[in-house]
C-alpha cells in the first residue's frame, strides 16, 4: 500500500489479496489443510529429495502422523469434497504406499498409517 494514505496498491506489492476465513467455502479450507498434510507428510517420507534414503528430512514417526491425519480427514470429509476427492485418495495411497516401502519393518496390512481410516493398502 501507498504510504499517502490512499487505497491503491503499491505495483511492487505482489501478494494475493486477503481473504476473509468466512468468505472461503468449506471445501476450499478442507483441501487446503489436506494438500498442507500431504505435503508435509511428502517431505518427511524424503520425497522432495533427489534420494529419499538418505535425506535429511526423513522421519517416518512424523510422517506417519501426517498420513493418519491426512486419512482422517480425507475419510471423514469425503461426501463434501464432490470433485477434490478422488485425487486426495490417490495422494493419500501414495503416501501410505511410499512410507510402507520405506519402513525398515512394514506394518501389517491394516496397520499402516490411516489404515484404520481408510482400509489396507497394499
Amino acid at each position: 500500500m501507498l504510504d499517502d494514505g490512499s487505497n491503491a496498491p503499491d505495483p511492487g506489492d505482489i501478494s494475493p489479496p486477503v481473504r476473509d476465513l468466512q468468505d472461503i467455502p468449506s471445501v476450499e479450507v478442507i483441501s487446503r489443510a489436506a494438500v498442507m498434510l500431504l505435503s508435509a507428510a511428502a517431505e518427511r517420507l524424503g520425497l522432495a529429495d533427489e534420494d529419499p534414503d538418505t535425506s535429511p528430512h526423513r522421519d517416518l514417526d512424523e510422517a506417519r502422523r501426517l498420513i493418519t491425519a491426512l486419512a482422517g480427514l480425507v475419510t471423514a470429509s469425503a461426501e463434501y469434497l464432490g470433485v477434490h476427492a478422488a485425487p486426495l485418495r490417490d495422494g493419500l495411497q501414495s503416501l501410505q504406499r511410499a512410507f510402507r516401502e520405506a519402513s525398515a519393518v512394514p506394518d501389517a496390512p491394516g496397520q499402516g498409517p490411516g489404515e484404520k481410516y481408510t482400509g489396507p493398502v497394499i
